[in-house]
């Protein structure tokens, strides 16, 4: 395949997620650890939630730890055999990045499933810690970060998964180089369309290079649908966000159901790597997960590899593929 042509392989793959499926079809998951990112509400709390019901022990990664008790006891109630733990991620801050991964691979050796699922969504500009656009900074690069140096505990797992939390608005997004962190001309929702697209480049490029290398890693990105969270309320003005719960109340689906094609993605077995799902059917609001392909520019290979290799740079998080000692589950 010519290097500038764009590769509809990782995400057109001819595989059918079962009519119906739900997290009463997802494997037993005991022995397995999951590290869930905003696992404290909406769309993370109810993929933390299913996978520790499934026997999965579970690591919430948030910014508020006081939220993710919270959250954690919650858990336990419904889980009452599952461990939870939680830890302080602030993925707007590369050192917070750094620390949390260092203290997780120095508690866990292995890691099954990183679920990257924390985000913002259409805020006044801002940046992040490390001068990013806020939105670009925190959905794309943090979780670039995080990936990358959680890679030893994920290729020391059997068969780990990387899943990334899209939509289906990466479609209106456009990676201009030039300007990456939009401070020529910002708007809100073209950003966040943008840092979308990213995190579906990052997925394919991610799976090819941890299959070139042999790694038993898979990555997947999902788009939950319209899902009924907090994500587009924050920060809007009272009367938006009235509106918009209005909306919410009338045509989306609960976080648990946005929740499914994360926790397919996660768990269903046989699921080729490198595959976008969503919602069954283009525009479904309420369908089964179903293997989905995304807009032209997500599957464009050379600006997927150039987005990685500024990534790292922008990260100073450059991923080691060598494979590593491989742990049962």
């Amino acid at each position: 395949m010519p290097s500038d042509s764009t590769d509809a392989a990782p995400f057109s793959a001819r595989f059918a997620v079962p009519d119906g499926w739900g997290p009463h079809l997802m494997p037993d998951l005991t022995g397995r650890l999951a590290v869930v990112t905003g696992g404290n509400a909406g769309l993370g709390l109810s993929t933390a939630r299913e996978l520790a019901r499934a026997g999965a022990d579970v690591v919430l990664a948030v910014r508020s730890t006081a939220r993710g008790a919270a959250a954690a006891a919650s858990i336990r109630a419904a889980a009452p055999r599952s461990r939870v733990d939680v830890r302080r991620l602030d993925l707007a801050d590369l050192s917070s990045v750094r620390d949390f991964a260092g203290r997780f691979l120095d508690d866990y050796p292995a890691l099954d499933l990183l679920i990257n699922n924390a985000g913002v969504m259409a805020p006044p500009y801002r940046s992040t810690a490390d001068g990013f656009e806020l939105q670009f900074g925190t959905n794309h690069l943090g979780h670039f970060a995080l990936t990358g140096r959680l890679l030893p505990a994920l290729g020391a797992a059997l068969a780990a998964r990387v899943v990334t939390v899209g939509s289906d608005l990466h479609q209106l997004g456009r990676l201009d180089f030039r300007d990456l962190q939009s401070r020529r001309h910002y708007s809100r929702l073209r950003a966040y369309a943008t840092s979308k697209l990213a995190n579906l480049l990052f997925t394919a490029e991610l799976d090819r290079r941890a299959r070139a290398a042999g790694l038993g890693l898979r990555a997947y990105a999902v788009h939950p649908g319209y899902a009924a969270t907090s994500l587009a309320l924050t920060g809007r003005p009272v009367l938006v966000q009235h509106l918009m719960a209005l909306s919410q109340a009338l045509f989306a689906v609960s976080p648990l159901r946005g929740s499914y094609p994360t926790l397919c993605a996660a768990t269903l077995p046989g699921l080729p790597g490198g595959v976008f799902l969503g919602p069954r059917g283009r525009g479904a609001l309420r369908g089964s997960p179903a293997v989905r392909v995304p807009g032209e520019r997500a599957r464009h290979r050379p600006t997927a590899v150039r987005l990685w290799e500024v990534s790292q740079v922008l990260t100073s998080v450059r991923y080691d593929f060598t494979p590593r000692r491989m742990s049962s589950l």
